[in-house]
């Protein structure tokens, strides 16, 4: 599913029109950006939790030539979904 699809049918199920579904759907997303950006995360009970991990400097290797790079730490957006996501998922 893409955005497009997702606004429609977050339009349908609200019953609201597509142009609303899509400034709620960007509001969302960029709430979680903006708290994400700020060392915070978005915990939805029983959907899952949008948070921030770190990763470390680590050496690599170009594939094409095989000389070691130095690839920089890096703060990288996680989701970890919840039980409920889990079980509807799984059913």
């Amino acid at each position: 599913m893409n955005k497009a699809q997702l606004v429609e049918k977050m339009a349908a199920d609200a019953e609201i029109s597509k142009a609303a579904a899509t400034r709620a759907l960007e509001a969302f997303t960029g709430a979680v950006t903006n708290t994400l950006k700020d060392g915070g995360s978005v915990a939805l009970v029983g959907f899952g939790t949008f948070s921030v991990k770190e990763r470390a400097a680590r050496t690599g290797r170009n594939p094409q030539t095989g000389a070691e790079i130095q690839i920089p730490a890096a703060n990288i957006p996680s989701f970890k979904a919840g039980k409920g996501l889990k079980d509807q998922v799984n059913l």
